[in-house]
């Protein structure tokens, strides 16, 4: 069987790693917030369309869309798999935020990249050098250090976060299939239209349990968060979809890792100038130095010489 290969353009890839990492660790705040007034599958459904309609629009008139003769020589059962487990993911992910907070779920959630890394070595023959085996072992440290105390909550507390945390456990293993599923798409379709044909169908899957009447509940600065958690979805998706075409599996993953750090930023800036919407959270020097640890071990990943199996 045929494996995609990157175009090698890594300064590329590592820019749209980073802006995915930017937006995903955002997304984490705007979603809570929604979470406020919409269900699970409405907020799903609608970040889904929205996506689509937005990126439909764009290919529409930029006279983009896929040809039929090309959507033939597509598998479609790779497309199904890679959208059903992409919408599972984003169901998972919403629900395990309602029942733990923004920094638990993006703690947890990190489980992703690291499924997928390991993914793409057993799949697409990408292989760590032992300098990225000895940055994942600092990233891993950094982790410990940067989250001990909310994983000691999470320990002091199962009743409240068990539940939370096995449906973000979830979240991570069908979002590392997804990506993996997506990856290999890459020789068949761009990434804008890979995109497209699963924000089409994942719409169409959240259409029957949503309740859009809802939205119509909304006041307007609750309108332009759900409408930034849609556009969230349709650029930090282009931006990741993007990076696996230039840029390795696994060291895309290894930015990513860093995403829980922009998170707890953001809860800090945000608590400031929005504290009836997010409240503020404090870090120890350990925490802050795990931090330093995390963001090295992911740049010595990343930078690492890459090698293919023999």
């Amino acid at each position: 069987m045929q494996l995609h290969s990157v175009s090698g353009k890594w300064r590329v890839g590592l820019a749209l790693s980073l802006t995915t990492c930017l937006l995903w660790g955002i997304l984490p705040l705007a979603l809570s917030v929604t979470l406020n007034v919409l269900d699970v599958y409405t907020l799903t459904g609608f970040r889904f369309l929205i996506a689509f309609t937005a990126l439909g629009s764009y290919l529409t008139y930029k006279r983009q869309l896929p040809s039929w003769q090309k959507l033939k020589q597509v598998s479609w059962k790779l497309w199904g798999i890679a959208t059903l487990f992409l919408a599972a993911n984003y169901l998972l992910f919403v629900s395990g935020l309602a029942n733990t907070s923004a920094t638990t779920a993006e703690v947890l959630i990190q489980i992703a990249p690291v499924f997928m890394g390991l993914g793409a070595m057993v799949i697409f023959k990408e292989r760590y050098t032992r300098r990225q085996w000895f940055g994942l072992s600092i990233l891993i440290l950094g982790f410990v250090l940067f989250f001990n105390e909310q994983l000691k909550m999470l320990i002091a507390s199962p009743n409240q976060y068990l539940f939370g945390s096995f449906l973000l456990f979830w979240a991570a293993v069908c979002w590392a299939i997804y990506a993996l599923a997506q990856k290999q798409l890459l020789l068949q379709l761009s990434s804008a239209h890979i995109m497209l044909g699963i924000y089409a169908g994942s719409t169409l899957l959240f259409a029957p349990i949503s309740t859009p009447k809802t939205v119509l509940t909304l006041n307007p600065l609750e309108l332009v968060i759900l409408l930034f958690c849609g556009l969230n979805t349709l650029i930090a998706y282009g931006a990741f979809a993007e990076a696996l075409e230039h840029w390795e599996a696994s060291k895309v993953s290894a930015v990513l890792a860093i995403t829980p750090i922009v998170t707890l930023v953001c809860v800090d800036v945000f608590s400031v100038m929005f504290p009836a919407l997010v409240a503020p959270e404090h870090h120890t020097f350990v925490a802050i130095f795990g931090a330093f640890l995390v963001v090295a071990g992911s740049a010595t990943i990343a930078l690492g010489q890459y090698r293919k199996r023999g």
